[in-house]
Order: C-alpha cells, then structure tokens, then sequence
C-alpha cells in the first residue's frame, strides 16, 4: 500500500521529463526558435503549446530573452492566460516594462492571485496614480494587506514579508489546529510553523509543521511549542534579515510591528532572492557600474556608466600631473617610462586583492569593530610580504634589463613601497566608508586605484629623481 501511495504522489507532483532526456521546463535552443517562429507568425495556439509547461521561473527568463517587440506581441497573445506566478520571476527592469504594458485590470487579476509580498513587488514603482488605480479594483480584504506593505520603506522586512500566516492561540489542540487549516481557504501556499499567539497578537511560541504531523490531536499547541524564536523588526534593513537567516539557520521568521505584534512572515525563498539581488549590487559597484539591463538602448546604457568613467578619468589626470613633475628625468632615464607602469599595476591589482577581502568580510559581518584591528595588521603583513618577494624578483629583473643596479634598486623599493600602500588602502578605505555609512562597495575601487597609482608613480619617479640623476 505505501508502494502505491508512493507512486500515486509521484504521478499527481512531477512532470516526467519528454523524450531525449530533457527536463520539460529547459529553454532549449530548439524551443525558442520554435517560440519566436510563432510569434512571428501570430500562432497563439502554438505559442500556448510551448509556453504552457515553463515553469514560471523559465517563463520569466524567456521573458527576458526576447526583443521589446517580440515581448509585447508574445504577451499581447497570451493575454489572460499569462500565468500571474511568472511576473514576480521577472527581473526589477523586465518587470516594470511588462507591468507598465499590461491593463490595469488585469494587473489587478494578477496582484488578487499573489502572496503580499509578491504583490507590493509588482506595483511598487508604479507612478501613484496607477498604483492606486490598481488598487481601487481589487476587493477590500485583498487591498488592504497590499497597501500595508507599500507603505514600509524600499528594501525593509516590511516591503519583504507576506501577511498571510497562520496564528493559533496556545490553548488550541493539535487537532483543532489541522481542523482549522483544512477549512481555511485564504491560507498561504506554502508555510513552515505556527505562530502562537496571545489575545494581542503577540507571538508567545511557534510549532514546525513537522513537530505538528508528529504529534497526538489531544495535545494543546502551547505545550509543543518553541519559545525561543527569531522576531524581524519590520523596518529591518534586508540585507540585516539576510544575514539573520544565513547566521541562524532560518527557515522563516515573524515580523512584528514596533508593538512586537504579529504583522508578517519571512520565508527563505524571498531571502535567497535577496542575497541574490545585494551581491549583484555589490559587483556591479565594485566595477563602477550601476544596475543595468541587456535590453537597455545603447543611450541608456552609456549614460549609467559615462559619471564613473568620468571620475576615473579625473584620477588618471590626477596621475598624469604626478609623472608631469618628473618630466625632466624620464627625458633623461628612457628606461622609468618603460618600468613605471608596472609599479602602478601591481600596486593596483594587490590593492584590488585586499579590497575584494575586505569589502566581503564587511558585507558577511566577518570584520568588527572586535577583529577589525587583526584584520587590518593582516592585510599590511600580507601586502609587506608580497612587496618584499615582489622588489626582489622585479629588483632583478630591472637591473638584469637595463645593466644598472641602481635602477634595480630604484624599482624594488617603489614596488615594496607601492604593494604597503595598496594593502593599507585596500584594507582601510571601505572601513573608513562603512564609518561613514557609505556602501564600501560604492566607492572603494576607484579611491583604492588612485592611491596606487599616486603612490606608485611618485615614489618610483621620485627615487629615480634623487639616485639616478
């Protein structure tokens, strides 16, 4: 009998793969090249055929694949049939295009069909108007919780939770408690614990489901029970709910107000999502570029990125003035022109190095005000160890070059030099930013760049000055 219960499961959960081998939700080449023939053609029963078995998480990178026209025309066809779990699939970018196309009405459809938290995800940079023509066209009940969550700032708990939950007093057996869940319509899709409440909504304990499925009906909630819980501020950063449920091990978390009342719950899968979207964050500014989408005209995409490049390339001029003071001798020693850009390049990719470190280390809590000293000293140990190996091995190789022991010399000091400072900067200007409430990840690189190849011109072209000339 477990056998057949098995298989029967198995039947009713999982899509079995087609013929081939091939999982049925992949985007294979085969299918979107037969997708975008239908497109172009204006096949909807075909396009159905091949859209209908994606997974909404597939159809939200299809999505994505897809030029602005064919998108529009894609959804235009679909029309109603669009399936409302894939537009909080969709990229931040993607999804105000789609969501700026669609109907008011049927965004509306939409927005009654998701969880909160994937409702405020959609209509949250609508223009007011719109939002609020949104919301006028769903009934009260579903308005309400929708508006809650908009009215929390961008990126908190607040914005992140969903409202639906369950929540039992503690006097509740196990079975009233199963009873209750089996004739609830309006119960989330998916949830992990019970919250236990007081008359005042204030959460007493929580019950797994697992410790629920496992326990005798007679038993009262509150004696199953755990007290010790994880409660989420709901004006809590993200990125500090992220880290609480990567430090803890959580599953899900309640919210509460600043009444420590009950107001919502935080589940994995939408902080998996945000670990996803900081760490994206942080490389894109590391690099010096701001979010960005592939389907971004070339205008657009150029005006995001031209500011950064404009502030390197005031700190390459800033460079140049540096190597402009020693003019006269580069005139007289050819071989400083040949050597000095190697200074500059080393010292820049060990600062890079120790900064990647250090930015890391700040953004996973590894480096406190407790270790941030050792951390520190470390760096510059690393870094004077590195110059030290590095000045002998370039020491040689400069004065083996140009058959001078004194430009050897010249260059092995710079490159010691050079490596020190980039550790030190690497290490210290994203503690310093973080001091001053400044993402580290933000301005770091090109501060950290400029002080290498500041300080790798000046000391190299510098002794060069006093020892060769």
């Amino acid at each position: 009998m477990q056998e057949t219960a098995s298989a029967e499961q198995k039947t009713d959960h999982e899509t079995p793969a087609p013929l081939g081998g091939e999982p049925h939700h992949a985007l294979t080449p085969a299918l979107i090249e037969a997708l975008l023939d239908a497109i172009k053609a204006g096949d909807k029963s075909a396009i159905l055929d091949l859209v209908e078995p994606l997974h909404a998480a597939d159809m939200g990178d299809l999505l994505g694949l897809l030029r602005s026209k064919q998108r529009r025309k894609l959804l235009d066809l679909i029309g109603p049939q669009l399936d409302p779990e894939v537009l909080p699939e969709l990229d931040e970018h993607l999804r105000d295009k789609v969501v700026a196309a669609m109907s008011s009405e049927a965004l509306a459809a939409a927005v009654a069909a998701l969880e909160t938290d994937d409702s405020v995800y959609l209509l949250e940079n609508l223009s007011e108007t719109r939002k609020a023509e949104v919301l006028n066209l769903l009934p009260r009940m579903e308005r309400s919780p929708v508006e809650k969550g908009l009215s929390y700032p961008e990126d908190t708990a607040g914005r992140l939770m969903r409202s639906e939950l369950v929540a039992v007093p503690h006097y509740w057996t196990v079975g009233h408690t199963i009873d209750y869940m089996r004739s609830v319509d309006d119960l989330p899709d998916d949830f992990y614990e019970i919250f236990i409440v007081d008359p005042s909504f204030h959460i007493v304990g929580t019950v797994s489901l697992s410790r629920v499925a496992r326990t005798r009906r007679h038993v009262a909630m509150g004696d199953i029970m755990e007290r010790e819980q994880t409660l989420i501020p709901v004006t809590m950063d993200q990125e500090e709910v992220a880290y609480l449920f990567n430090q803890y091990g959580l599953i899900s978390a309640a919210v509460v107000d600043e009444d420590e009342r009950l107001v919502g719950v935080i589940t994995v899968d939408d902080v998996v999502d945000v670990i996803g979207e900081e760490a994206e964050e942080d490389i894109l500014r590391l690099g010096g570029v701001s979010e960005t989408d592939p389907t971004d005209s070339v205008i657009v995409t150029t005006g995001r990125r031209f500011p950064w490049l404009l502030v390197n390339l005031l700190t390459a001029i800033l460079a140049s003035l540096v190597i402009a003071q020693f003019e006269a001798a580069i005139e007289k020693i050819v071989a400083l022109a040949v050597l000095m850009p190697i200074v500059a390049s080393m010292g820049g990719n060990a600062g890079t190095q120790t900064l990647t470190v250090a930015v890391r280390a700040i953004a996973t809590r590894e480096m406190n005000p407790t270790n941030a000293v050792q951390i520190v000293f470390r760096e510059v140990f690393v870094a004077g160890f590195n110059g030290v190996l590095f000045s002998l091995i370039m020491g040689a190789i400069g004065g083996y070059w140009f058959h001078s022991t004194a430009i050897g010399l010249v260059l092995a000091a710079a490159m010691l030099i050079n490596l020190l400072a980039a550790g030190i900067a690497g290490v210290l200007t994203p503690l310093a930013l973080e001091r001053l409430k400044i993402d580290p990840a933000m301005a770091s690189g090109v501060m950290v760049t400029t002080v290498t190849d500041v300080v790798g011109f000046f000391s190299f072209l510098g002794l060069a000055s006093i020892l060769l000339l």
